[in-house]
């Protein structure tokens, strides 16, 4: 019940964190268009019925049922159609009507005396703050969590300390986890190594972390080491041996055995010990948050650029006997499991657990700082290029001293956004229905 009731807890708190990721995103968007006196009537958490609501001054805070998004409402979005322009017959298509009805829209928001406080009357640089600034709020929180995250809960490392080591090699076809008569002895443990043991140095060279050890064991096959060794208040000077073993080549960046040109796996020879590390979490200096930020932002974009083949894999998996790829896209509620099991796993230390939940929470951030700034309406980097897109038709016309094209009519591009739409919701809901019929497993 415990457990469960952890499970229950992580999935909460990625649920209250989605919700806070939200409300602060339109409040990067309300604060800058209220400064530049832009009219806001509305400022919602959430989707679909009104759940709770209360106005402040002329504008309506509230939250929606669905919390998953949310928006402020400007008054005057689109422009008006040019004056002097033929005369648009909105009956002669649905895209047409798509458009016709987002200008009149716009324009019904617009009451007497509020036609200077329009959000297309705003110059193109205030325009452009606007809108980035949900996205902006989107990076500072995930600064914050992954900040939090590395420098005050560390990232695991596996230390020089030893957890375990092993009696005897196992034969690399043998299923057993134990040893048996005729089994050769562990080099760690015919060098007298035991659990609990810290290697201070190899060879004279000081050791620190386990990496160090294994790129020593396995660069030294049948070389005898010398080791300097803490075994409580005892140094210990010890010989180690590593045995000569032939390991399959594994690639570093994808995880996959490397295999020759005839389709067999590729060996190397390497030292081998049989000894395991401790892990212990180590907080990095505060210098290292902003290049793990900006690793996360290199690795969503990665994500983004390549979704169409991403999104093929998922549907594979999902409909298929394949597995996903934990490092792919999931959706809120992949992302919630994930926590949840997180939370609830016993063996993981409680600053382990911690150190997950806010380097997730962060990841969140970076994804919809990432994916908001995509050119495309309804995102916010929509209406940024269309702002962009704005300046430089004005800096022409002024160059070659043409008439003021005016503002762009962003309504225009309404059939783009009512597809871009139709295509991240068939994305969600087959992220939702892979999660969970072929959720992704991080943990065996």
């Amino acid at each position: 019940m415990e457990s469960v009731l952890l499970y229950l807890l992580g999935i909460v708190i990625v649920l209250v964190g989605l919700i806070v990721s939200i409300g602060l995103h339109e409040v990067g968007h309300l604060v800058p268009a209220k400064l530049f006196g832009v009219r806001v009537t509305q400022y919602m958490i959430g989707f679909g019925r009104t759940i709770w609501s209360r106005r402040k001054g002329e504008t309506e805070y509230g939250v929606k049922m669905i919390p998953l998004g949310g928006y402020i409402s400007m008054i005057g979005m689109f422009p008006p159609k040019q004056p002097g322009g033929a005369a648009r017959n909105a009956s002669t298509g649905f895209f047409d009507t798509l458009v016709q009805d987002a200008r009149e829209a716009s324009a019904d928001t617009i009451g007497a005396g509020d036609e200077e406080r329009t959000f297309y009357r705003l110059p193109v640089w205030k325009r452009i703050v606007v809108m980035l600034g949900g996205p902006f709020m989107n990076l500072v929180l995930a600064v914050l969590f992954i900040g939090i995250a590395v420098s005050g809960f560390g990232v695991p490392q596996q230390s020089s300390t030893l957890t375990s080591v092993y009696e005897c090699v196992l034969p690399s076809t043998s299923d057993r986890q134990s040893c048996a008569a005729g089994d050769p002895q562990g080099p760690a443990a015919a060098a007298g190594l035991k659990p609990g043991d810290t290697i201070l140095s190899i060879d004279g060279t000081p050791i620190s972390t386990f990496a160090e050890i294994s790129a020593a064991v396995q660069d030294s096959p049948g070389k005898p080491l010398a080791l300097e060794v803490a075994r409580g208040e005892q140094r210990l000077d010890l010989t180690l041996t590593p045995l000569l073993l032939e390991r399959d080549v594994v690639d570093a960046e994808t995880g996959k055995i490397v295999t020759n040109a005839d389709g067999s796996a590729k060996t190397h020879e390497v030292g081998f010990v049989g000894i395991t590390p401790q892990q212990q979490m180590v907080a990095q200096p505060v210098t290292t948050i902003l290049p793990t930020v900006g690793d996360t932002i290199a690795r969503t974009a990665n994500i983004i650029l390549n979704l169409p083949q991403r999104l093929i894999d998922v549907g594979q998996a999902a409909f298929g006997s394949g597995e996903r790829d934990p490092n792919g896209p999931m959706s809120v509620v992949g992302v919630g499991r994930v926590v949840g099991e997180v939370v609830s796993l016993d063996e993981i230390p409680v600053a382990s657990k911690a150190a997950t939940v806010f380097g997730i929470l962060g990841s969140l951030n970076v994804a919809l700082f990432v994916f908001n700034l995509i050119p495309l309406l309804p995102l916010d980097g929509g209406h940024v290029a269309a702002a962009l897109w704005e300046a430089i038709r004005r800096r022409f016309a002024k160059i070659f001293r043409r008439r003021d094209p005016g503002p762009v009519d962003a309504a225009k591009l309404i059939p783009l956004t009512f597809g871009v739409v139709i295509v991240l919701g068939g994305m969600s809901a087959l992220l939702v229905y892979a999660d969970i019929v072929k959720p992704v497993n991080l943990f065996g």
